[in-house]
C-alpha cells in the first residue's frame, strides 16, 4: 500500500504509462485492487534466496516486454538483478549493497528529509534531484457492495451489530504484537458495548487469535488463516472500528479509511504510520522505544505491557461513528 502514491505520481508524470509490478504471489490479490497497476508479475524468489541463474533467466524473459524503466524498492543487491538482466535502460533505486553496477539511476537517500517510507518510495517516481510533490495522496482502497456481500456470505457473517476488527498479528516479530490477553480484555469490553468482534490475520496469527477467543470471547469470530487478501479487504471495509498492531493489515485498514487504533511498540509511527485521518496511533514514548527488534532486547516488553486495555479503551469513543 505504501507504494501507491508513487504509482499515482508516475501516472501524473507519464500520462498513459503502463505499470507492471514484480511481486511475491501472496501480494497478488491486494495488488489487483490497486487501479494504477496494469499487470502483476510473480516474483518466485523467497526472501533471502539468490538463485543467480534463475534470476538471469527471468530477466532475459522480461526483455521481450521492452520496459523503459524499472524502479527497485527493496534495498538489497539481489533485488536489482532481474532488471539488470532484463537490460531495462533506466534502473532506479536507492544506493545500498554496492548496487552502482546493477542500478544506473542510483540515488542517495536523505533519511532526515524523507523520514517516512511512503515518502522514500514517492521520491523514486521523480526525476533525479527533484523533490517529491507534497502533500502526498494517501493510499486508497475500495471494496464494492458485491465484494462485501460475497465475503459476508462466504463466512456466514452478519452486520446486525457494529463490527470491531482485530488484527493481532505482525509478521516481523513478537515485539510488534500487543499481548493476546490485552486483546481479549478489550474484546470483552467491546462486546459488552454491543460490538461483534472479528479476528483477521494470516495462518501464523491463528494461534494468538485462538488465545483471544479462549480467554472469555467464544462469540468472537476467528478468521485468521481462512481469509485471503480479497476476503480480508472486503470484511475490513465493513468495520466500524479496527484495532491493529503495526502490520500490513494496519495499512490496508488505513487505505480503506476505517476508524482505527494502531498500536506501536518496537516500531515507529515516524517511519510507517497509518496514513488516514481516521487512524489514531497509540504508543508509549519510552527511552528504549523504538528499538526495531523482533524481540524485546531488554526482556521486559514494557512498550506493550505498559499500555493496558483500560488505557486503550479510553480512546474508543473518539473513533465510533
Amino acid at each position: 500500500m505504501l507504494m501507491q502514491p508513487m504509482l499515482h505520481r508516475l501516472h501524473q508524470r507519464h500520462p498513459g504509462v503502463q505499470i507492471d509490478v514484480l511481486a511475491p504471489s501472496w501480494t497478488a490479490k491486494l495488488l489487483v485492487q490497486i487501479p494504477e497497476i496494469n499487470e502483476i508479475l510473480i516474483n518466485p524468489f523467497p526472501h533471502g534466496s539468490v538463485k543467480l541463474a534463475a534470476r538471469r533467466n527471468l530477466g532475459r524473459q522480461l526483455r521481450e516486454a521492452g520496459y523503459d524503466q524499472a524502479i527497485v524498492l527493496p534495498n538489497s543487491w539481489k533485488s536489482a538483478l532481474i532488471p539488470y538482466f532484463a537490460d531495462i535502460p533506466l534502473r532506479t533505486g536507492f544506493t545500498g549493497e554496492m548496487r552502482y553496477v546493477v542500478l544506473n539511476d542510483a540515488r542517495k537517500l536523505d533519511k532526515n528529509k524523507l523520514p517516512l517510507m511512503v515518502e522514500r518510495f514517492a521520491q523514486l517516481a521523480e526525476a533525479p534531484r527533484e523533490d517529491i510533490v507534497r502533500p502526498l495522496p494517501p493510499p486508497v482502497l475500495h471494496a464494492s457492495d458485491e465484494q462485501r456481500s460475497q465475503a459476508l456470505a462466504k463466512f456466514d457473517l452478519m452486520l446486525d451489530k457494529p463490527v470491531a476488527v482485530f488484527c493481532p498479528g505482525a509478521e516481523y516479530g513478537p515485539a510488534k504484537r500487543w499481548p493476546a490477553h490485552y486483546y481479549a480484555e478489550l474484546a470483552q469490553h467491546l462486546r459488552a458495548q454491543g460490538y461483534a468482534v472479528w479476528l483477521i490475520g494470516s495462518p501464523k496469527d491463528k494461534e494468538v487469535a485462538d488465545k483471544i477467543v479462549a480467554l472469555g470471547n467464544e462469540p468472537c469470530r476467528n478468521l485468521c488463516g481462512i481469509t485471503d487478501l480479497t476476503d480480508a479487504i472486503a470484511l475490513m471495509s465493513c468495520a466500524d472500528l479496527v484495532v491493529s498492531n503495526d502490520s500490513g493489515l494496519m495499512h490496508i485498514a488505513a487505505a480503506l479509511d476505517r476508524p482505527m487504533l494502531a498500536i506501536f511498540g518496537s516500531s515507529s509511527p515516524q517511519f510507517t504510520p497509518p496514513l488516514s485521518d481516521k487512524a489514531q496511533v497509540l504508543k508509549l514514548d519510552l527511552p528504549c522505544s523504538p528499538c526495531f527488534k523482533r524481540e524485546c532486547p531488554l526482556g521486559h516488553f514494557n512498550c506493550m505491557l505498559k499500555l493496558p486495555p483500560r488505557e486503550v479503551a479510553k480512546h474508543l469513543p473518539n473513533l465510533q461513528r
